[in-house]
């Protein structure tokens, strides 16, 4: 046997490894400064999509021109069974620039770490000629770096305390010599001897945390339905994997080839416990969240309780903002200092969204109940820049990771194509990963539906709200009924409303900066979302984007560019949306929602179980304050994420949307102010559980009793989108969801209006107000009409608080069981002075210029006739201003349209009385002009006597009458 073989194999147990004389030449060496040799990622953090097999030579671990130093700050004793002697435990504190961690190791692993280099060492040797060869390539060592191998220092475990503190100083410069040297620092037997991975040290990923080689149990899911099957304790098997534990999660991965297999996110369920009694296995660990419990086999009793210690200490010092109770029963707290801003309508939304985009460097989250790949985000568009595929191709190129969770509907049931959307976006880029859920049959879920609208951008800006990235949603304060060259508005009185959310430039920041630079400058080449001259005529709604689902749902999605309805004879029907964006740690919560989302999906479908469906990873909190940019016209703000989620969406139950929305409307003061898509409200014995609108009636009434003044601002649509001829009543869908609007409102024992005449008689008409919105235009020189869709979620609460997101008043949104919904409750800061009820009032800049931006386009108000909508509570507003308004409107399209849904029709027989006597759009035109000249803003009155003799319900013999009550409410 050579001689330089035989120190490698000795198995002497005091062997004598001082091996000075093995010197490694420079010629003889390939890949001496691997840091140098490793690939440029785009960004530091994108190195958790690009993880490599652990015994790979090129892995970027370390941080470059960063030392490592080690420094042994004790040891412990161990008595083993029988043992005489003790096991001697050494306690080193590891520093890698900023981060620090703790590592336990005995002798005998700085053993197995000598005798592994040596081995790497002799390897080297054995392909000389290869080596040789990379050298003459240009690869060089580090000048005046010798490759001489240290020795490890030897004395016995029962030597004395001096000889022991001796051996614990040699055994940490020894540490020290060989991590001085690339070739054995970036070797993989020194960094699992290290505890660290390619993880380790990515900063936006937080301190760095426990890791080390573990064996695993399999099971411990907790899946509804029957995607369980195969994931309980009765189908467990060990396998073996590196496990990384960080401030808010933890995760495993397979040594073989670096990738990930499972992350936990701590949560309020998050426990730690040790033994066979809690684990079932001897010297096993459990660690369980809300979704999963799992175990780990240690391979001492003492090093058990050291990762429980570990795991507990860092969960609690850096996560505990997700381990504790928060207001509204919440996965988060209210975050501080955080920058928001509102969007009325799409057209302000899509812009900021495509700007946001652009500037996305890492990652971008997409959630939505709809996408239409097609659609352009700035418009009138000049030509595809802008368009959502284009852009979103355009990132992946650039290395951005793109993540789309779409909703799996039922497809006789609902046409929206996810299928179409998937396939178009995955086979843009391999860096566009689109997944899809639930699986109706294997989930056990036919009724619920994921009705998130998310959009992130670096975990550090989201953008969420009513809004999905689909045809029909943009629109601006205009609300055209016809595009761009077939038809002008027909009230010129109205003066245009100047939105605060015309697309701007970001403002940009250096990471880890919180000063302004300059702004970024839009591109020349491209149209402005203001822009006329625009060689597509001027269109702002393209193909499938020009609808009117009412006239006609949505068909042939995959052929995004042909027309659907006929834009010479029927209008569009405008859509009135609100969105918010917020940034930092609210925006880092919101991600963490997606990335549950994500990670659940992946989990409990087994198409997304291969590598190219990657799991997720939540950055951490203690860089969220590290904005890379910032959408202009922010206000600083406390922000809490709320949400909607159950354990068939999410893998975890909550309702914190619901819960937001009753303490509010309990605690507040002057007014609230709700513009929702949806209002299916008051708890009855069966069909409706959601309480809103029982505070609200409870809150009038102590208002009532106080004799003070308080009001409610109500604004839905006039009809639910349905396809339906409302001249003939609307047909099941619409009558159905009718029945149930007019029975929170002011139909039957458990109404609003009800409720509040047993106590005030008519009275209540000067606290609560019901209203929709309506417009009229030209089409081929004949006036036109058409209800707005409102599809907003928001309540403004004394100008002070705003809640938006997707979550519809309904027990649909709110419940938590059925859909799976996000929001955003916006508390003001930052004040400015205003008048409310009479009094001087500090109002919050936030909800105040929201409120009265909302205002202004409901009622077509001037600026100079803005004050007088100042203070809500006033009878000059609510009574003088807000509902004369909406009074006199309503009786203009009476009169002009015989505009539906009305109060002129109780009955189907009166009904079709009312829309066969001719209005004066045909009878008398030019009549109906002058009158038209009246109309002030959009601003109508429900209907609330329309078809009240009526019974709204479907037959029972019907398809709307065979599906259960619960999709309606």
């Amino acid at each position: 046997m050579s001689q330089e073989l035989m120190p490698v194999l000795r198995l002497d147990p005091e062997p004598q490894l001082g091996l000075g004389d093995l010197q490694v030449y420079e010629d003889e060496i390939d890949h001496f400064e691997w840091e140098e040799s490793t690939e440029e990622l785009r960004s530091p953090y994108l190195l958790v999509y690009n993880i490599k097999p652990f015994k790979e030579q090129k892995r970027q671990v370390f941080l470059k021109g960063v030392p490592v130093t080690v420094h042994i700050e004790g040891t412990e004793r161990h008595l083993r069974g029988f043992k005489v002697r003790p096991n001697t435990v050494y306690i080193m504190r590891i520093t890698h620039g900023d981060f620090t961690w703790m590592v336990k190791k005995k002798f005998k692993h700085f053993e197995e770490l000598h005798r592994d280099l040596l081995k790497h060492k002799f390897k080297i040797r054995v392909i000389q000629p290869l080596a040789r060869l990379a050298a003459t390539q240009g690869l060089r060592r580090e000048p005046g770096v010798t490759m001489t191998m240290p020795a490890l220092p030897h004395q016995p475990e029962w030597a004395s305390l001096r000889q022991a503190s001796s051996k614990q100083k040699r055994l940490e410069d020894y540490l020290n010599k060989l991590l001085e040297k690339s070739f054995y620092r970036n070797y993989h037997g020194m960094m699992a001897f290290l505890d660290i991975s390619e993880l380790s040290f990515i900063h936006e990923l937080g301190p760095k945390g426990l890791e080390g080689m573990i064996v695993k149990r399999s099971g411990g899911h907790r899946i509804p339905g029957l995607n369980c099957c195969g994931r309980h304790k009765v189908c467990y098997q060990w396998s073996k994997r590196w496990i990384v534990i960080k401030d808010s999660f933890l995760l495993y991965m397979r040594p073989s080839n670096g990738v990930i297999s499972f992350v936990l996110l701590f949560d309020k369920g998050f426990n730690v416990q040790v033994g066979s009694k809690d684990t079932g296995t001897k010297y096993g660990v459990m660690i369980e969240n809300l979704s999963r419990t799992l175990i780990i086999k240690c391979s001492s009793y003492r090093q058990a309780c050291w990762w429980k210690q570990e795991i507990t200490n860092l969960a609690e010092r850096h996560g505990q903002d997700f381990l504790a109770e928060h207001r509204f029963d919440c996965f988060v707290p209210a975050r501080h200092d955080t920058l928001a801003r509102w969007f009325v309508n799409g057209s302000g939304y899509f812009s900021a969204v495509a700007d946001a985009l652009e500037q996305a460097k890492e990652e971008i989250f997409i959630a939505d109940w709809w996408l239409s790949p097609e659609i352009h985000l700035k418009r009138p568009a000049k030509d595809n820049y802008w368009r959502l595929d284009v852009l979103l191709k355009r990132k992946a190129e650039q290395g951005v990771k793109i993540f789309v969770l779409l909703y799996k509907e039922v497809e006789l049931a609902l046409g929206i194509n996810s299928e179409y959307s998937k396939r178009t976006l995955t086979s843009l880029h391999s860096n566009i990963t689109v997944m899809r859920h639930p699986d109706h049959v294997a989930s056990t879920v036919l009724l619920w539906a994921h009705h998130e609208k998310l959009v992130l951008v670096d975990q550090s800006v989201a953008f969420l709200g009513g809004l999905d990235l689909a045809y029909g949603r943009w629109d601006d304060q205009e609300y055209r009924l016809t595009d761009v060259g077939n038809a002008a508005l027909a009230n010129p009185t109205v003066d245009p409303v100047s939105n605060h959310n015309e697309a701007e430039p970001l403002e940009e920041f250096p990471e880890g900066e919180g000063s302004r630079v300059e702004e970024l400058k839009e591109c020349p080449s491209h149209c402005r979302a203001d822009s006329t001259d625009c060689s597509n005529g001027g269109q702002f709604w393209l193909g499938k984007d020009y609808c009117n689902f009412i006239q006609k749902d949505w068909v042939e999605l995959d052929k995004p560019f042909e027309d659907f309805i006929d834009r010479s004879s029927t209008p569009r029907m405008p859509w009135r949306d609100i969105g918010v964006v917020i940034h930092g740690a609210a925006a880092r919560d919101v991600a963490r929602h997606f990335i549950q989302r994500w990670n659940f999906t992946k989990i409990v479908k087994p198409k997304y179980k291969p590598s190219c469906y990657p799991y997720l990873l939540p950055k951490s909190h203690t860089t969220a304050d590290r904005l890379p940019f910032v959408i202009p016209g922010s206000i600083s703000a406390n922000v809490q994420v709320l949400r909607s989620v159950e354990c068939w969406s999410a893998g975890s139950s909550e309702h914190s949307i619901y819960n937001a929305y009753l303490q509010v409307i309990r605690d507040s003061q002057y007014f609230v102010y709700i513009e929702n898509q949806f209002f299916i409200t008051c708890a009855d014995d069966g069909s409706v559980s959601n309480q809103i609108g029982d505070v609200i009636v409870e809150r009038i009434l102590k208002a009532h009793r106080a004799k003070k003044r308080f009001r409610v601002y109500i604004v839905t649509p006039l009809l639910p989108g349905f396809q339906g001829d409302i001249t003939a009543g609307g047909g099941n869908s619409i009558q159905t969801i009718l029945h149930f609007t007019f029975r929170s409102m002011c139909r039957g024992e458990y109404s609003i209006v009800e409720r509040l005449k047993k106590y005030m008689g008519d009275d209540w008409v000067n606290y609560i107000s019901f209203c929709g919105l309506r417009t009229h235009a030209e089409l081929n020189s004949s006036l036109i009409s058409e209800l707005i869709y409102i599809h907003s979620k928001m309540m403004i609460v004394d100008d002070r608080q705003v809640i938006i997101g997707s979550a519809n008043i309904n027990d649909r949104s709110m419940l938590g069981k059925r859909d799976s919904e996000m929001a955003v409750l916006v508390e003001d800061t930052e004040m400015e002075t205003s008048v409310m009820d009479g009094e001087e009032y500090q109002a919050g800049k936030f909800a105040h210029r929201l409120r009265l931006q909302c205002f202004k386009i409901h009622l077509g108000l001037p600026d100079d006739q803005m004050t007088d909508v100042e203070d809500p509570v006033s009878d000059r507003c609510f009574q003088e201003i807000w509902n004369a308004t909406a009074t006199t409107n309503s009786t203009i399209y009476d009169q002009v349209f015989k505009s539906l849904p009305s109060n002129s029709a109780p009955s189907l027989v009166e009904l079709r009385e009312f829309v066969s006597a001719p209005g004066l759009v045909t009878s008398v035109p030019e009549e109906a002009r002058e009158k038209l000249k009246s109309v002030r803003g959009f601003l109508v009155q429900y209907p609330l006597y329309f078809l009240c003799e009526e019974y709204l319900l479907p037959p029972l013999n019907s398809k709307e009458g065979m599906v259960p009550v619960e999709v309606w409410t």
